[in-house]
């Protein structure tokens, strides 16, 4: 038996000046997102700008539903969003920034497993990686180069044969 480490890469941005004049305005559109986001039921909003290698900026904000499975979260609507109005237009950057109804939310949140995976299966199509800046609606922000750096043991299309 063999006991194996997978490192994860991330960079801490403490002062948002520290990141592109772009970057910075990714986490604004993304943090502005979360006051379009419809959280009725968890109170917690989520919002997600990303960049297309286009120029193009698209955003989207979780939507719940009283069936909660019918919802959808925020990074899972850009990036649909993004894909059906833009096909084939690469993601270069994804800002995802979530507040909290229920208490101070000053850390970067990070994309559930479903989002990990859908980002993943876009990262793997395009060939090129998707860089992540992860925040709350202030304070530090993570950034991450790569959608695999959040899903290491992946499953991807090459895993179908």
């Amino acid at each position: 038996m063999k006991q194996i480490q997978i490192p994860v890469q991330i960079t801490e941005v403490e002062d948002p000046a520290e990141l592109s004049s772009q970057e910075q305005e990714l986490i604004a559109f993304s943090r502005n997102m979360t006051e379009k986001a419809y959280a009725p039921y968890s109170g917690f909003f989520v919002g997600a700008a990303l960049l297309l290698e286009n120029g193009e900026i698209v955003k989207g904000s979780n939507q719940e539903n009283a069936a909660y499975p019918s919802g959808l979260c925020a990074e899972r609507v850009a990036v649909f969003s993004a894909s059906a109005n833009f096909p084939g237009v690469r993601i270069k950057t994804i800002a995802i920034s979530a507040r909290s109804q229920k208490n101070k939310f000053d850390h970067p949140v990070s994309p559930c497993g479903a989002c990990r995976q859908v980002l993943l299966e876009y990262e793997f199509n395009q060939k090129e990686p998707i860089r992540l800046l992860l925040s709350g609606i202030s304070g530090k922000i993570y950034m991450v180069e790569k959608v695999r750096d959040l899903l290491p043991l992946s499953f991807t299309a090459d895993d179908l044969g």
